[in-house]
C-alpha cells in the first residue's frame, strides 16, 4: 500500500479502493474512475455514498449548438453563421464504418456494459496505482459523452470549460451518476448518436457530419472504411492527430483504430491492411463562418439582421439572453432580402464606385407600407481587409454602423415642408427667401426658450441668382436653402421635431435631433435605412412603418419563433403626404433630381450636398419602393469630393444629383424591372398662393417608356459631376448652424460645443 500523505488521508489509489468497497457494499456500482498518482488530487466532497445520492437525478442536456442558416425572401442562401459549426444528424445517416470505428477505439465493450465498465475500471485503477499516475482511463462511451455535455453546456465560459474536464474524482462521480441515468434513459443507439453529434474533431468541427464535410467535403453517411478510422482516431487529440497539419501522426492513428476494428471482428483483417496502405487523401473545405461569408454582397444586410436579433426584446429580455439563444444557433432565419434588387444595387455600386475609392457608397431600398427592407449594399465589402470594413454604412452606430452617421443636407427639407403642411400651411406659401440673410431670431422651441441667433449666424443660397420671393414648389425643385428656413423659423422647431420623431428620423448616434433652424440643412448625420424608410411614408400616403429584416425563424426543431413585426401608425394626414409627393415629383421633372428620374414609371425624391462636399445624398421613391443613396467617405478622415475620381470617373464637383442620383437610379429601375408600376395621387400646387398649377406629373406613367437599363455616367450635360442642363447649384456656404441657445450641431461657434465629427466648416446645402 502506498504511504499516507502529510495531513491529507489516504493517497489516491487508496481512496479508489475504499470508494469502490463502500460502493459496492452500497449496492452502487462505480465505474469509469481513473484516480490520478498520489499526491495529486484527493477525494471530492462528494466522494461518499451520501454525497453521491445527493447529486441531482436528472441530467438536464442543453441543446447542441449548431449553425444558423440565414436565407433571402425566395429560400435562397444568404449566410451561415454559428458558434459552433455543428449539424445534428441520426444515426441513420451516419456511415456503419464510423459507428463501429468510434465504438472500437473509445469503448470496445460498450454494448456489453452498462453505465460503467466493472473490467475497465479495475484494469485503470490497478494499473495507475502501479505506474502512480493518470497512464490509463476508463470512461465509457456514455460517461464521455456526460462529460461532453457539461463542456457544452459551459460554452464559452473558460472557467466553466476547465471545470467540466477536470481530472477529479469528483467529476468521475457525477459523470458516473448522471451516465447511469442517461443508460436507463435512451439506450447504446441513442447514446452513441448523441456522442458523434456532440464530440469535437478539430478544425472548429463540433459532430461527425460537420467533420466529415470539413476533411472531406461530404455526408457522414457516406464516410469510407479508412475515413472513417482517421476521424475515430481524431477524437482522442484533436490537436495532435489533426490530419491538416500533421498527416504522418493521423495516419498511425488511423492504423490503431483500423487495427482494433479487425481485432473486435467490426473487420476482417484484410480489410484492415488494405485500409492501412491508403494515404491519407482529404479533400478539405475551410471553415465558413459569420457574414463575411455572406453571398450576393449582403454581408452587412447579414450583419443587420444579427444586431436586430440581438437587441429586440422579442427575443429574450436581456442581450445575454438573446445572445444565448443565438449563439446556440440551429436556427433557419428567412429574411426580407429581395435578390432581384440586392443584385441590381450590387450592379448599380459597382458601376459606379471602386471599392479603392476614396469615398464609399451605401444604399439601401425598402418597401412603403410593410416596412421590409429589401436590399442593403455598399461599395466597400464586409471584411477585415484593404479596403474592406465591418462597418455598416447603412445602417445606425447601435445596429453597426458609423459613430456619426452622415450629414443629410437637402434631403432633409421635405420634413421641414410636411411639418409645415400638417400645421396648415398652404403649399403655395411665398417667403422672400433672399440670396443671403441672418438666422430669423427668436425662434419658437418645444420649451420655454426660444432659440436665438446670439452669433448673427447666416445662411445663403448657393448662387447669386437665386434670389426670391419664391413659392414652396420651385423652393424644393431648386432647393432654395433660405426658404426653408425661413420656414422653420415661421412655424418653430417643434414641429419639425415632432414629425421626424414619428418618421423616424433620430440622428444615428441616437441623440436627440437639436432644436436649431440649421436642422433645415441637413446638418445632423442619419443613416440611409433612416432615410429610405421614412421618405417610404410619403410613398404610403402618410404610414410610416418600422423597418424590419426578419419574415420567420424556426429553431432546430422546425419549431417557429416569434419575430418583430412593422409597426405602422398614420403620421401625417394623406393631403399632406400627397402634396409632399407631388412636390417631390418637380424635383425629378425639372428640378436638382432629373438625373435620377426613372423611365418607365413615376418617381419622386431630393437630392442633398453637404458643404465641403463630403457627403452627397438622393433618397426617392415609386409608390411600392424607397430608397436612400449616400456617397461620401466614412472613415475619420473626411474626403471633399472636388477634382476628384469615382468609379474610373472624373468630377469636378460631386453634387446629390450629379452621383447618388444615377446609382439610385440603377439599382431601382433594376429592382422594379417586371413589376407593376402604380402611380402617385398628385394635387394640385397653388403659385405665390393663387390657383393651383395643376401639380407635378400626371397620375399616369409615360405611355412609352424606355426599357430601363444602366444609365450613363454622371453629369447630364456632358461636363462630368455637373448639374444636368447646366443649372447651377444651391446650397449654404458658411455659416454656423446656430448659436449657443437651443444645442448646437456640427459648426456651431461658443465655448462648449461638442466636437465637430465632419470638420471643414457649416453642413451647408449644397444641391444638383
Amino acid at each position: 500500500m502506498g504511504k499516507k500523505r502529510s495531513g491529507a488521508g489516504l493517497t489516491g489509489p487508496q481512496q479508489a479502493a475504499k470508494f469502490l468497497g463502500v460502493s459496492v457494499l452500497s449496492g452502487v456500482v462505480l465505474a469509469g474512475i481513473a484516480i490520478p498518482g498520489a499526491g495529486a488530487l484527493g477525494l471530492a466532497a462528494k466522494g461518499t455514498v451520501e454525497g453521491f445520492d445527493e447529486i441531482p437525478a436528472n441530467l438536464k442536456t442543453p441543446p447542441l449548438s449548431q449553425r444558423t442558416t440565414i436565407l433571402d425572401a425566395e429560400g435562397g442562401l444568404i449566410a451561415t453563421v454559428y458558434s459552433r459549426d455543428r449539424q445534428v444528424v441520426p444515426l441513420t445517416a451516419i456511415s456503419p464504418y464510423m459507428q463501429k470505428a468510434i465504438v472500437a477505439i473509445e469503448d470496445s465493450r460498450f454494448y456489453e456494459h452498462g453505465a460503467i465498465d466493472a473490467k475497465g475500471i479495475l484494469r485503470a485503477v490497478n494499473r495507475n496505482a502501479q505506474e502512480g499516475g493518470a497512464a490509463q482511463g476508463a470512461s465509457t462511451l456514455t460517461q464521455q459523452y456526460v462529460k461532453n455535455v457539461f463542456v457544452e453546456e459551459a460554452g464559452d465560459d473558460e472557467t466553466k470549460v476547465r471545470e467540466a474536464q477536470e481530472k477529479s474524482l469528483g467529476r468521475k462521480i457525477r459523470e458516473l451518476k448522471y451516465s447511469i441515468q442517461v443508460e436507463e434513459e435512451l439506450g447504446k443507439k441513442k447514446i452513441l448518436e448523441n456522442y458523434l453529434n456532440i464530440t469535437y474533431f478539430g478544425q472548429q468541427a463540433y459532430g461527425i457530419e460537420s467533420a466529415a464535410q470539413r476533411y472531406f467535403s461530404k455526408p457522414a453517411k457516406d464516410l469510407t472504411l479508412d475515413e472513417s478510422a482517421l476521424l475515430a482516431g481524431v477524437v482522442q487529440s484533436p490537436s495532435r492527430f489533426d490530419p491538416v497539419n500533421d498527416a504522418q501522426e493521423a495516419m498511425k492513428r488511423r492504423n490503431v483504430v483500423l487495427q482494433r476494428m479487425a481485432d473486435m471482428k467490426d473487420i476482417s483483417q484484410t480489410e484492415a491492411d488494405e485500409a492501412k496502405k491508403k494515404p491519407v487523401t482529404l479533400k478539405v473545405t475551410r471553415p465558413k463562418n459569420g457574414c463575411i461569408t455572406a453571398v450576393k454582397g449582403a454581408g452587412f444586410f447579414c450583419d443587420y439582421v444579427r444586431n436586430t436579433f440581438l437587441t429586440d426584446p422579442v427575443f429574450g429580455k436581456t442581450r445575454e439572453e438573446r445572445a444565448k439563444l443565438w449563439n446556440q444557433g440551429g436556427l433557419t432565419v428567412r429574411t426580407t432580402l429581395d435578390p432581384q434588387s440586392q443584385e441590381s444595387v450590387n450592379e448599380s455600386i459597382k458601376d459606379h464606385v471602386n471599392q479603392d475609392d476614396k469615398v464609399a457608397t451605401a444604399v439601401t431600398l425598402v418597401q412603403p407600407g410593410t416596412g421590409r427592407v429589401l436590399a442593403m449594399g455598399q461599395s466597400k465589402p464586409y471584411g477585415f481587409g484593404k479596403n474592406e470594413t465591418q462597418i455598416n454604412f447603412s445602417v445606425d452606430k447601435r445596429m453597426g454602423g458609423s459613430n456619426f452617421g452622415f450629414p443629410t443636407g437637402s434631403t432633409f427639407k421635405p420634413f421641414v415642408a410636411a411639418a409645415a403642411l400638417e400645421k396648415g400651411v398652404s403649399p403655395g406659401k411665398t417667403y422672400p427667401s433672399p440670396h443671403d440673410m441672418e438666422y430669423p431670431s427668436p425662434v419658437e422651441t418645444c420649451g420655454d426658450k426660444p432659440w436665438v441667433n446670439t452669433s448673427h449666424d447666416r445662411v445663403e443660397n448657393e448662387s447669386e441668382s437665386e434670389r426670391g420671393p419664391y413659392a414652396m414648389q420651385d423652393a424644393m425643385a431648386k432647393s432654395v436653402n433660405t426658404y426653408f428656413v425661413e420656414m422653420i423659423s415661421e412655424n418653430g422647431l417643434c414641429p419639425v421635431t415632432e414629425m421626424t420623431t414619428k418618421l423616424g428620423v433620430i440622428p444615428a448616434d441616437g441623440t436627440k435631433l437639436p432644436e436649431v433652424p440649421a436642422i433645415a440643412l441637413g446638418t445632423e448625420g442619419m443613416s440611409p435605412l433612416t432615410m429610405a424608410n421614412a421618405y417610404a411614408t410619403f410613398a404610403n400616403r402618410g404610414v410610416y412603418c418600422t423597418p424590419v429584416a426578419l419574415e420567420s425563424i424556426t429553431d432546430a426543431h422546425g419549431k417557429a419563433l416569434a419575430v418583430p413585426k412593422s409597426q405602422c401608425d398614420r403620421v401625417m394626414s394623406e393631403k399632406t403626404a400627397d402634396t409632399v409627393n407631388t412636390l417631390l415629383l418637380g424635383v425629378i421633372d425639372s428640378g436638382t433630381g432629373t438625373a435620377a428620374g426613372l423611365t418607365d414609371r413615376q418617381n419622386a425624391g431630393k437630392t442633398g450636398t453637404t458643404d465641403s462636399r463630403y457627403n452627397a445624398w438622393f433618397v426617392g421613391y415609386t409608390p411600392n419602393m424607397a430608397g436612400a443613396t449616400w456617397v461620401g467617405s466614412g472613415g475619420a478622415k473626411q474626403v471633399s469630393m472636388e477634382n476628384i475620381t469615382i468609379g474610373g470617373q472624373y468630377y469636378d464637383k460631386v453634387y446629390g444629383g450629379g452621383l447618388p442620383g444615377p446609382i439610385w437610379k440603377q439599382a431601382v429601375s433594376g429592382a422594379l424591372s417586371g413589376r407593376e408600376a402604380p402611380s402617385f395621387t398628385t394635387v394640385g400646387i397653388p403659385e405665390s398662393g393663387g390657383a393651383p398649377t395643376g401639380g407635378g406629373r400626371p397620375s399616369t406613367p409615360n405611355p412609352n417608356p424606355n426599357k430601363p437599363g444602366k444609365p450613363g455616367k454622371p453629369g447630364g450635360d456632358g461636363k462630368p459631376g455637373g448639374r444636368p442642363g447646366g443649372q447651377t447649384a444651391a446650397g449654404a456656404t458658411g455659416g454656423a448652424t446656430g448659436g449657443a441657445t437651443g444645442g448646437a450641431t456640427a459648426g456651431a461657434t461658443g465655448g462648449g460645443t461638442p466636437t465637430d465629427p465632419f470638420p471643414g466648416g457649416v453642413i451647408g446645402g449644397l444641391e444638383d
